[in-house]
């Protein structure tokens, strides 16, 4: 114990010199997080120096497959839970309570409110069609879903009396859409529906309110 060797105070670092250390120690990190890391783990590349020595191309693919397992989780969840959380009936009962369906002076009374439901098989790239006869006024809850991800849709109407060939209402690509379609004239009035998938899907539709017969095209 009498022999241990303790250093002089003048050999110790300096306050000055420790903070010199710990600013390189910190723009040593900084550099290698923006040159290295982030290429390489989330294919970030600020300074092109990721591209140079191919780290951002392995940062991208790491992204990339990050990406494709939460989609597959996600398909996973939606094989298991068959129906989303707004079920049909769920939508119905809430549209019978609240009395939601509007009605005019050119439109029938609520006890011929009627409700239907439809299930519309879809091979890859392949296209359907239902349609809902309703005078002017008249006003449908709807609801549909895929089984199997998302399909294009179409909702439009025409009528062949008023040479009136395509009026659209709303486009887009979802799983599930639901909302009000209210007749903008006398025709028929619906939903297109194409799926661009490499899969088989089963669009299920079910509608409640003022028409005279659904079509499916």
């Amino acid at each position: 114990m009498n022999n241990t060797n303790i250093p002089s105070r003048s050999e110790l670092p300096s306050t000055r010199s420790l903070i010199k250390s710990t600013i390189a120690a910190a723009c040593a990190a900084t550099i290698l997080l923006i040159t290295v890391i982030l290429p390489a783990e989330y294919g970030i590349d600020y300074t092109g120096v990721g591209s140079v020595l191919g780290l951002t191309r392995m940062g991208e693919i790491k992204v990339n497959l990050a990406a494709e397992a939460s989609n597959e989780s996600a398909t996973i969840m939606a094989d298991i839970i068959p129906a989303p959380p707004n079920t049909p009936s769920v939508i119905i009962d809430k549209l019978s309570m609240s009395g939601s369906v509007a009605t005019s002076a050119s439109t029938p009374a609520a006890s011929n409110v009627r409700t239907d439901e439809i299930f519309i098989t879809l091979r890859p790239d392949e296209g359907k069609e239902v349609k809902l006869a309703m005078n002017k006024g008249n006003q449908v809850e709807y609801l549909w879903w895929s089984d199997g991800g998302k399909v294009n849709f179409d909702s439009h109407a025409d009528s062949k009396p008023l040479n009136i060939k395509y009026h659209g209402y709303g486009k887009g690509s979802a799983q599930k859409n639901e909302g009000t379609l209210s007749a903008a004239f006398d025709g028929n009035h619906g939903w297109f529906w194409r799926n661009r998938t490499s899969k088989t899907v089963t669009v299920r539709l079910q509608v409640k309110g003022i028409y005279s017969k659904m079509m499916e095209m």
